[in-house]
């Protein structure tokens, strides 16, 4: 039986090593959601930034509900990405590799794959394996206000890179990748941090001068549901 993991954030842009074929394609019943901390990619122990993960659709929408936060998504419960098929006698490697890469919260999954094939959906790959981060594990933060969750991607950077880089390295793969490929989370995200950059260039905006340091023109979400957790090892997912 081959070996294929779906990748819905960083592994599309960042593909895992030994891939020999790769195919476009969305899980369903999910969304995906820059709901986990990261600390030691996209930010630091002291200014974890955020990266993705994916959540089922019922889920996601009744802690948003809950929390009364606005929610830039569409009605579906469709997630793209790409699923990678690695070479049989590197499985071990690649199963190692990512297993410690999605170590931070993430757990292993199996669903189904999905693409259209002239106009009509098709199931593409049965039981495709891919890494979720669950609301129970202990770097999930869940639904963050939109404009405290964009100010805090744009402010966070960590030893894989800026944290933005991370959202606009995703956005354009997801719109790039197959014809109807889309993520209104992703786009409305994306505008938003640009716009925090705009103003940055422009001085209005100061990125914090410390690791240590709350964020400079945005305060924390208050309340039981925001506190940060004990943190983890992240990985760049």
């Amino acid at each position: 039986m081959t070996y294929t993991v779906f990748g819905y954030g960083s592994l599309i842009f960042k593909p895992p090593p030994h891939t020999i074929h790769q195919r476009p394609g969305y899980v369903k019943g999910y969304v995906r959601r820059f709901a986990q901390s990261s600390w030691d990619h996209r930010g630091t122990i002291k200014r974890p930034g955020r990266v993705v993960t994916i959540i089922p659709w019922g889920e996601w929408h009744t802690l948003a509900e809950e929390r009364r936060h606005e929610e830039a998504a569409d009605k579906e419960d469709i997630v793209w990405g790409v699923a990678y098929t690695i070479d049989p006698q590197y499985e071990d490697e690649v199963r190692a590799y990512l297993d410690y890469r999605e170590k931070n919260g993430y757990s292993v999954h199996t669903e189904d794959i999905y693409n259209l094939v002239n106009g009509k959906e098709e199931l593409i790959i049965p039981q495709c394996i891919l890494y979720v981060g669950l609301a129970s594990n202990p770097s999930f933060v869940g639904p963050e206000p939109l404009d405290y969750l964009a100010h805090r991607i744009w402010s966070c950077t960590g030893p894989s890179g800026a944290n933005r880089d991370y959202l606009y390295g995703l956005a354009k793969a997801i719109r790039e990748l197959a014809p109807g490929s889309h993520d209104v989370h992703l786009a409305s995200l994306e505008t938003r941090v640009q716009s925090l950059e705009v103003d940055e260039r422009a001085g209005l905006l100061l990125l914090p001068a410390g690791e240590d340091v709350a964020d400079s023109n945005m305060e924390e979400p208050q309340g039981e549901q925001f506190a940060q957790v004990a943190i983890m090892v992240n990985e760049d997912t």
